[in-house]
């Protein structure tokens, strides 16, 4: 067989296992597939035709592909669809639009891209080859006639090794996502650790763990729940209230893009928003980038999806893991436990619409938990610098003009070492600015040295003067490792603490430090002396004259008893 042969065989193999895998995968999952179609800008009566069509038009392609007589009607009609699908994401890129890919089932549901294109554009070049070959009379072996004259035996090792082929293509399939994702995992892991040994928090032990276990997550039933106002997927703005004003139960759904359990949970929140919208409203609140969000909305038919930042409102309602939900009754009030976990979440959705949840109790609301606060440090990293001038530093600040520390002196100054990406910094923010907004009698200047890009600290909005330390070296003078930390420069521009690692010793040294050397205390005024006894009497000088009365009122002297030894 010449070359040509052999590439007009592995071209036909190729689009016959692409198209085999991208329709059975579609048959398993006709929905997705509908909803991928309309997401194109393909209106919902043909996408729904389209969506179940499409599947069985590239099984068809596959069928043809293995005959000689209709290889070349197979790689036109595979030509076609691959130039329709690749102008259809370029369109939609072009929009600014990233609807999920969806192109084989729920084997791909990442947004559509670059490399989308890529991929579309090589298999449109087989299949160009394929038709190519066709129209000059080549299309290659039938498969079909060649199988024909296979043995009973050679038929069962065939199918066999089919058999194998595909079991051997799927546990690679399987290792190979099951090694990425846990490389992410370790990888998240180290940062953690990292950022934990930076704080000086020490992992607890397995009882400390239990004992955590054992905790309620979430507010106390009957409690108000916090107000929030967070912008959608498009641009629009939701609050508690504008979810409440339907007069149904709402249900917020803490999730992220990137949680597995999140993903499996969201073809149910997406039918219990089409089917239980006039007895619970559904809202789910993500984080991470807008697109992958607008993928999964469009993927499952999602509605009432709104953005946090970091975990601000998932902090405000004390919840921790994703995907968590939160039952909210028509009055503002906290109605269920928090439901970790999607079993938990369904259970409780659809109690909320069969009114099965009892009305909770009003309760007051929790006391905001008051920030741990720890004394200045004068041992550890950086002690041996207190007495000592502190570093130099000059940096550039947000808007490029450069600040010295030099510039505090005369007052005492705190500086704090910050990551915007990093966790336990971005967990102590909302302290930083309510220190800001009022800071206690005394407390020093504030500056924050922090790494990253400006943009990214930006974003935190802190009124302190913030400048940027990309590689760390200022941080390392005073004898910092991490972040959050932080160290007192006192007036004279003398190092005055240890550095302080973590929220309470930073928040220590923001609200302990005093502004100037407070004036010693006034004695305490002395007691006003007793007045002295008498002296006694000199032996042998004359006893003093003494004229008191009796009992009986009688006056009596003492010279009445002269000429007797008196006691």
């Amino acid at each position: 067989m010449e070359l040509l042969d052999v590439l007009m065989v592995i071209a036909r193999i190729v689009l016959i296992g692409v198209f085999v895998v991208s329709g059975v995968a579609k048959l398993f999952d006709l929905e997705g597939s509908k909803r991928a179609t309309a997401s194109f800008g393909i209106p919902k009566p043909l996408a729904d035709v389209g969506g179940v069509v499409l599947p069985f038009v590239e099984i068809g392609v596959a069928i043809l592909l293995l005959f000689q007589s209709t290889t070349l009607i197979a790689g036109v009609v595979a030509l076609i669809l691959f130039l329709a699908f690749t102008a259809g994401m370029a369109i939609q890129l072009a929009k600014g639009n990233k609807p999920p890919c969806h192109c084989f089932g729920q084997l791909s549901t990442e947004p559509i891209g670059k490399h989308s294109i890529i991929r579309n554009a090589v298999l449109s070049a087989i299949a160009a080859y394929v038709v190519y070959r066709g129209l000059t009379g080549n299309p290659g072996p039938s498969f079909v006639r060649w199988m024909e004259g296979l043995s009973v035996f050679e038929w069962i090792l065939l199918i066999l090794l089919i058999v194998v082929g595909l079991v051997l293509a799927g546990v690679v399939w399987l290792l190979v996502h099951l090694l990425g994702q846990n490389g992410r995992l370790l990888v998240r892991m180290d940062s953690i650790e990292e950022a934990l040994a930076n704080a000086d928090i020490a992992f607890g032990d397995d009882e400390d763990e239990e004992d955590d276990e054992d905790e309620d997550e979430g507010l106390p039933v009957g409690s108000p729940a916090p107000a929030f106002s967070l912008t959608g997927l498009y641009g629009e703005t939701a609050t508690l209230d504008s979810l409440r004003a339907r007069g149904n139960p709402v249900m917020l759904i803490f999730s992220d893009p990137g949680c597995g359990p999140c993903n499996a949970l969201m073809p149910d929140v997406g039918k219990f928003q089409r089917e239980l919208s006039n007895k619970v409203t559904v809202a789910l609140i993500s984080r991470g980038d807008v697109d992958a969000n607008k993928g999964k909305a469009t993927e499952h038919g999602l509605s009432n999806v709104l953005l946090q930042k970091d975990n601000e409102i998932a902090d405000l309602y004390g919840t921790m893991g994703t995907p968590t939900g939160v039952l909210i009754t028509t009055d503002g009030l906290i109605a269920t436990k928090a439901a970790p976990g999607g079993d938990a979440i369904r259970r409780v959705i659809n109690q909320a619409a069969e009114g099965k949840i009892e009305k909770p109790v009003r309760v007051a609301a929790p006391a905001p938990k008051q920030p741990e606060v720890a004394p200045i440090p004068t041992t550890g990293a950086g002690s041996e610098n207190i007495g000592k001038p502190a570093p130099v530093v000059e940096l550039a600040d947000l808007n490029g003009k450069t600040v010295k520390l030099a510039d505090f002196k005369g007052q005492p100054t705190a500086v704090l070492f910050w990551n915007p990406g990093c966790g336990f910094c971005k967990r102590m923010e909302g302290d930083i600015k309510a220190w800001e907004a009022n800071p206690p009698a005394g407390a020093p200047k504030l500056l924050i040295v922090s790494t990253g890009e400006v943009e990214a600290n930006k974003a935190h909005g802190f009124k302190s003067t913030v400048v940027i330390d990309s590689g760390f070296n200022v941080g390392r003078s005073f004898g910092a490792s991490g972040t959050p930390s932080a160290v007192l420069v006192g007036a004279d521009g003398n190092v005055q603490s240890a550095v302080g690692v973590g929220a309470p010793s930073v928040l220590g040294i923001l609200g302990s430090a005093p502004s100037a050397a407070a004036p010693s205390p006034a004695p305490a005024k002395a007691p006003a002396q007793a007045p002295k006894a008498p002296a006694g009497a000199a032996v042998g000088s004359a006893a003093p004259a003494i004229s008191l009365n009796d009992l009986d009122g009688k006056p009596v002297t003492l010279n009445d008893f002269r000429g007797s030894d008196t006691a």
